[in-house]
């Protein structure tokens, strides 16, 4: 530790925990890619991914190029996919750092064609299909325009074709459902051209849990590998452990009357003589200011507002 007492601890065990409780309910043949995108949710991408490596994770998602620059760099191996896209100054990236680009339309792929024949390569590739969520992807509607296209581009290889829920965590299920359809009809267009892509993927943590249909033969988790559930109705489903802990000391303690607001916007107003302790962290620890009407600290292992 330096000489500021705020600091994260984070529990590789408990990351190792999460990945192998989803691993117990997914059958073999059912792959995992661990999303360390944003710097593993804030735990450490490169440590992330070593725990889950030698946990038996041979995929890691990541959003931006970047990202997986820093764990080649850092010696991770296994297939890292760019699930974010790409602009045209990255293209030469994915090929010198051996990153799977995902493809979100037409133009990305006659790019990532002409940087692979530049470099006299094959590039695999994983094609996105935007079944609701309404960001990046090809429509379903847009399938076949597509491959018609990726006839003509012989420096690329489809490895995989994936989607992206709107509410997998939500109880009521028909819109998530529809999306399953959208994107089974779009992988049926596919393999009627007579293209067999190796992976099919569309769970994220929510879907891996209560979506059995959305698993096919590769799953996404994210928020759930370091101990957060999707939604509170899903912690009967697993028992996942948080993997970060935030340690602080106390700066400063004072007594205030009954009355006095504390901090911006008078969001909580003392009922009673308080007595007041101010934490040194903020937003530069990623401490939302919404916790300011609702958020609890423990101190020396009791409950504090």
């Amino acid at each position: 530790m330096n000489k500021r007492p705020t600091t994260a601890f984070i529990d590789r065990g408990a990351i190792r925990h999460n990945y192998l409780e989803l691993r117990k309910r997914l059958k073999p043949r059912v792959r995992v890619m661990a999303v360390v995108k944003a710097n593993a949710y804030g735990h450490g991408d490169v440590e992330v991914a070593r725990t889950l490596a030698d946990a038996g994770c041979g995929f890691f998602g990541v959003a931006i190029p970047e990202e997986g620059i820093r764990l080649r760099d850092a010696g991770i191996k296994g297939g890292v996919i760019v699930l974010g896209g790409l602009f045209p100054e990255q293209m030469e990236e994915v090929f010198e750092f051996d990153l799977t680009p995902v493809v979100c339309d037409k133009e990305s792929a006659l790019l990532l064609n002409e940087a692979a024949s530049r470099l006299g390569s094959l590039k695999n590739f994983h094609l996105k299909i935007d079944t609701g969520m309404g960001r990046l992807g090809i429509r379903p509607s847009e399938t076949g325009p597509f491959l018609d296209c990726l006839k003509g581009l012989k420096h690329l290889r489809l490895e995989g074709v994936l989607s992206h829920f709107v509410e997998a965590e939500s109880p009521e299920k028909g819109f998530s459902e529809a999306q399953i359809d959208a994107f089974k009809g779009a992988v049926q267009k596919i393999k009627e051209r007579g293209l067999d892509p190796e992976f099919i993927h569309m769970a994220n943590s929510a879907a891996a849990l209560c979506l059995p249909e959305s698993r096919f033969n590769l799953v996404r988790p994210g928020i759930m590998l370091y101990g957060a559930y999707p939604a509170k109705r899903l912690s009967s489903e697993i028992l996942l452990r948080p993997a970060m802990e935030i340690k602080t000391r106390i700066l400063q303690l004072k007594t205030l009357p009954a009355g006095s607001p504390i901090s911006y916007n008078r969001t909580f107003v003392t009922r009673r003589k308080s007595l007041i302790a101010t934490l040194p962290m903020g937003y530069g620890d990623g401490l939302p200011r919404h916790l300011s009407s609702g958020g609890e600290v423990l101190v020396r292992g009791k409950r504090a507002p």
